[in-house]
């Protein structure tokens, strides 16, 4: 379960990330070979800041050339550029206590190489002074089919001090509307010398209270009314909005007949 937020600033994210577990614990002795323990395997809380992004050039502007129109803009290459900053409070259960808290900290890296196509590479220094110290980094292309079916391809590897874990995954996202979102995911999970597949369903809703900070404006400076984001946000009244508007320029066409007259 992960939580986020940045209603501070802009550029300020607040997150809490969660983890409730059941895992079957294997030994060997006279009495029992197994035994279940349920809970928190994961509670963090941290914090991301976006140190620079990345901007592009509007290519639909260019007329005079279909080449530059048409051609690779370089600056996709420099990604933009977040840090992250948390803390694992090790409220968690037994099976996964490191004995005291720890801090996480991380770079992490965006591409938009084309309107369709972006890679995320995520790379983490956790548990940071512990016994249980590792470096990870997750790298993730996802490309958007249209504005509601998307598919993403993962590679996730943990380095640890007794072994290495690999994750490799692969999965389609639907919009059900702009807030609502479901996904499936296929996986292939290395642990050392054990192998594994296996495949997830997860739900995400969002709760959108954010208001853009910018206003767009037109060559001679006015505020541009009818743009995608107003679109977007500005809910239509349909049937009964055209016919009001209808009737009101019936009334404007009156009034400059009798003006005329």
């Amino acid at each position: 379960m992960l939580f986020r937020t940045s209603f501070f600033l802009e550029k300020l994210e607040i997150n809490a990330q969660a983890s409730y577990q059941r895992d079957k614990i294997a030994f060997k002795n006279i009495f029992t070979s197994h035994y279940f323990s349920s809970g928190l395997s994961k509670f963090t809380i941290g914090a991301k800041y976006l140190v620079f992004q990345q901007k592009y050039e509007d290519k639909s502007k260019e007329v005079r050339s279909w080449k530059r129109r048409n051609a690779f803009d370089t600056k996709r290459l420099i990604p933009s550029v977040a840090i992250y900053a948390g803390m694992n409070t090790d409220f968690v259960t037994d099976i996964y206590k490191t004995g005291s808290m720890s801090p996480k900290a991380g770079i992490l890296l965006q591409n938009n190489l084309s309107v369709d196509f972006n890679i995320i590479s995520n790379f983490y220094y956790d548990k940071i002074g512990t016994d249980f110290a590792e470096f990870s980094y997750i790298i993730t292309g996802t490309y958007n089919f249209n504005n509601r079916w998307s598919a993403f391809f993962e590679n996730q590897t943990i380095f640890q001090k007794n072994q290495n874990n690999t994750n490799l995954g692969t999965g389609l996202a639907f919009l059900l509307n702009r807030d609502l979102q479901i996904n499936t995911s296929a996986r292939l999970l290395i642990e050392g010398k054990a192998q594994g597949f296996y495949g997830g369903l997860g739900v995400s809703y969002r709760i959108n209270r954010h208001k853009d900070a910018y206003k767009e404006i037109d060559e001679k400076g006015n505020n541009v009314k009818n743009t995608p984001i107003s679109r977007y946000n500005k809910k239509q009244n349909g049937f009964f909005k055209r016919l009001f508007s209808i009737f009101t320029k019936k009334k404007r066409s009156n009034r400059k007949r009798k003006r005329n007259n």
